[in-house]
Protein backbone atom coordinates (compact mmCIF):
# COMPACT_ATOMS: atom_id res chain seq x y z
CA UNK A 1 0.00 0.00 0.00
CA UNK A 2 3.01 2.23 0.59
CA UNK A 3 3.59 2.33 -2.97
CA UNK A 4 0.10 3.45 -3.85
CA UNK A 5 0.61 6.44 -1.57
CA UNK A 6 4.26 8.08 -3.04
CA UNK A 7 2.40 7.88 -6.60
CA UNK A 8 2.58 10.85 -7.95
CA UNK A 9 -1.39 12.63 -8.91
CA UNK A 10 -0.27 11.54 -12.63
CA UNK A 11 0.48 8.06 -12.16
CA UNK A 12 -2.21 7.47 -9.96
CA UNK A 13 -4.89 9.00 -13.00
CA UNK A 14 -2.65 6.51 -15.09
CA UNK A 15 -3.24 3.52 -12.79
CA UNK A 16 -7.01 4.22 -12.81
CA UNK A 17 -6.93 3.68 -16.49
CA UNK A 18 -4.91 0.71 -16.61
CA UNK A 19 -7.16 -0.90 -14.01
CA UNK A 20 -10.64 0.19 -15.44
CA UNK A 21 -9.09 -1.22 -18.86
CA UNK A 22 -8.00 -4.09 -17.37
CA UNK A 23 -11.32 -4.55 -15.78
CA UNK A 24 -13.24 -4.38 -19.56
CA UNK A 25 -10.57 -6.83 -21.22
CA UNK A 26 -11.15 -9.21 -18.39
CA UNK A 27 -15.29 -8.86 -18.66
CA UNK A 28 -14.84 -9.47 -22.45
CA UNK A 29 -12.43 -12.29 -21.81
CA UNK A 30 -15.00 -13.83 -19.83
CA UNK A 31 -17.60 -13.19 -22.17
CA UNK A 32 -15.93 -14.85 -24.70
CA UNK A 33 -15.15 -18.05 -22.91
CA UNK A 34 -18.81 -18.29 -22.32
CA UNK A 35 -19.74 -17.78 -25.54
CA UNK A 36 -17.35 -20.26 -27.16
CA UNK A 37 -18.25 -23.02 -24.00
CA UNK A 38 -22.25 -22.39 -24.25
CA UNK A 39 -22.84 -20.68 -27.25
CA UNK A 40 -24.28 -17.10 -27.77
CA UNK A 41 -28.12 -17.22 -26.28
CA UNK A 42 -26.41 -18.49 -22.79
CA UNK A 43 -23.09 -15.94 -22.71
CA UNK A 44 -25.66 -12.94 -22.94
CA UNK A 45 -28.47 -14.32 -19.91
CA UNK A 46 -24.71 -15.07 -18.19
CA UNK A 47 -23.82 -11.68 -18.48
CA UNK A 48 -27.19 -10.29 -17.98
CA UNK A 49 -27.16 -12.12 -14.44
CA UNK A 50 -23.57 -11.20 -13.75
CA UNK A 51 -23.96 -7.39 -14.58
CA UNK A 52 -27.28 -7.12 -12.31
CA UNK A 53 -24.88 -7.67 -9.47
CA UNK A 54 -22.35 -5.85 -10.71
CA UNK A 55 -24.25 -2.87 -10.83
CA UNK A 56 -25.52 -3.16 -7.58
CA UNK A 57 -21.90 -3.34 -5.86
CA UNK A 58 -20.84 -0.98 -7.56
CA UNK A 59 -23.24 1.58 -7.40
CA UNK A 60 -22.83 0.47 -3.44
CA UNK A 61 -19.50 1.14 -3.43
CA UNK A 62 -19.37 4.71 -5.25
CA UNK A 63 -22.10 5.75 -2.61
CA UNK A 64 -19.98 4.91 0.05
CA UNK A 65 -16.61 6.00 -0.98
CA UNK A 66 -17.78 9.56 -2.05
CA UNK A 67 -20.42 10.08 0.22
CA UNK A 68 -23.39 9.87 -2.18
CA UNK A 69 -26.68 9.60 0.47
CA UNK A 70 -29.53 6.95 -0.81
CA UNK A 71 -32.44 8.11 -2.49
CA UNK A 72 -30.47 11.03 -3.59
CA UNK A 73 -32.72 11.38 -7.17
CA UNK A 74 -31.24 11.92 -10.19
CA UNK A 75 -28.36 14.48 -9.08
CA UNK A 76 -27.11 11.28 -6.70
CA UNK A 77 -26.85 9.25 -9.78
CA UNK A 78 -25.45 11.78 -11.89
CA UNK A 79 -22.68 12.08 -9.58
CA UNK A 80 -22.39 8.12 -9.33
CA UNK A 81 -22.41 7.31 -13.04
CA UNK A 82 -19.40 9.77 -12.67
CA UNK A 83 -17.16 7.29 -10.64
CA UNK A 84 -17.97 4.43 -12.50
CA UNK A 85 -15.02 2.03 -14.11
CA UNK A 86 -16.78 3.25 -17.22
CA UNK A 87 -16.13 7.12 -16.76
CA UNK A 88 -12.26 6.62 -16.92
CA UNK A 89 -12.24 4.86 -20.31
CA UNK A 90 -15.31 6.15 -22.13
CA UNK A 91 -16.74 9.66 -23.30
CA UNK A 92 -19.68 10.35 -21.84
CA UNK A 93 -22.34 13.40 -21.60
CA UNK A 94 -25.52 13.98 -18.68
CA UNK A 95 -27.90 16.19 -20.41
CA UNK A 96 -30.66 17.28 -17.86
CA UNK A 97 -34.18 17.65 -20.06
CA UNK A 98 -35.76 18.69 -16.66
CA UNK A 99 -35.64 18.20 -12.78
CA UNK A 100 -37.41 14.70 -13.02
CA UNK A 101 -35.67 13.35 -16.44
CA UNK A 102 -31.54 13.39 -17.06
CA UNK A 103 -30.39 11.84 -20.65
CA UNK A 104 -27.27 9.68 -20.39
CA UNK A 105 -24.92 9.23 -23.64
CA UNK A 106 -22.34 6.98 -24.23
CA UNK A 107 -20.49 9.20 -26.89
CA UNK A 108 -17.63 6.77 -26.75
CA UNK A 109 -17.95 3.15 -26.31
CA UNK A 110 -14.12 1.07 -25.76
CA UNK A 111 -16.16 -2.18 -26.50
CA UNK A 112 -17.31 -1.13 -29.82
CA UNK A 113 -14.26 0.90 -31.08
CA UNK A 114 -12.27 -2.28 -30.57
CA UNK A 115 -14.76 -4.15 -32.31
CA UNK A 116 -15.18 -2.08 -35.09
CA UNK A 117 -11.14 -1.75 -35.57
CA UNK A 118 -11.31 -5.62 -35.73
CA UNK A 119 -13.81 -5.34 -38.31
CA UNK A 120 -16.50 -6.74 -35.99
CA UNK A 121 -20.06 -6.14 -35.90
CA UNK A 122 -21.06 -3.75 -32.73
CA UNK A 123 -21.75 -6.08 -29.88
CA UNK A 124 -25.45 -5.84 -29.17
CA UNK A 125 -25.46 -4.87 -25.36
CA UNK A 126 -28.94 -3.38 -25.65
CA UNK A 127 -30.20 -6.47 -23.28
CA UNK A 128 -27.41 -6.46 -21.02
CA UNK A 129 -27.06 -2.72 -20.81
CA UNK A 130 -30.96 -2.13 -19.45
CA UNK A 131 -30.49 -4.84 -16.61
CA UNK A 132 -26.81 -2.75 -15.75
CA UNK A 133 -28.11 0.71 -16.16
CA UNK A 134 -31.73 -0.11 -14.68
CA UNK A 135 -30.03 -2.31 -11.64
CA UNK A 136 -27.05 0.80 -11.06
CA UNK A 137 -29.55 3.45 -11.14
CA UNK A 138 -32.52 1.68 -8.67
CA UNK A 139 -29.67 1.06 -6.76
CA UNK A 140 -29.10 4.39 -5.62
CA UNK A 141 -32.44 5.66 -5.66
CA UNK A 142 -35.48 2.78 -6.29
CA UNK A 143 -37.90 5.95 -7.82
CA UNK A 144 -35.38 5.94 -10.73
CA UNK A 145 -37.14 4.42 -14.04
CA UNK A 146 -34.46 3.78 -16.78
CA UNK A 147 -35.80 3.82 -20.08
CA UNK A 148 -33.00 2.92 -23.63
CA UNK A 149 -33.31 5.52 -25.83
CA UNK A 150 -30.85 3.71 -28.09
CA UNK A 151 -28.17 1.21 -27.96
CA UNK A 152 -26.84 -1.70 -30.39
CA UNK A 153 -28.00 -3.70 -31.93
CA UNK A 154 -29.98 0.01 -32.68
CA UNK A 155 -27.79 1.71 -35.26
CA UNK A 156 -25.54 4.10 -33.32
CA UNK A 157 -26.02 7.84 -33.51
CA UNK A 158 -23.84 10.40 -32.46
CA UNK A 159 -23.24 8.60 -29.18
CA UNK A 160 -23.13 4.69 -28.80
CA UNK A 161 -25.99 4.29 -26.37
CA UNK A 162 -28.12 6.47 -25.12
CA UNK A 163 -30.40 5.99 -21.49
CA UNK A 164 -32.87 8.31 -19.79
CA UNK A 165 -33.84 8.14 -15.75
CA UNK A 166 -36.81 9.35 -14.71
CA UNK A 167 -37.50 10.12 -11.36
CA UNK A 168 -41.15 9.30 -10.06
CA UNK A 169 -42.50 11.38 -7.99
CA UNK A 170 -43.49 9.48 -4.78
CA UNK A 171 -47.18 7.23 -4.91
Amino acid sequence: MDHFQNLSREALLKLVQVYAQNWLAHDGCWFLAAEERFGMDIAMDLDAKSWERFAVAEARRIMKAFDIAPNGGLKALEKALQYRLYAAINRQEIEWVDDHTMIFRMLECRVQKIRRRKQLPDFPCKPVGTVEFSQFARTVDPRIETRCIACPPDPVRDHYCGWEFRLRADE
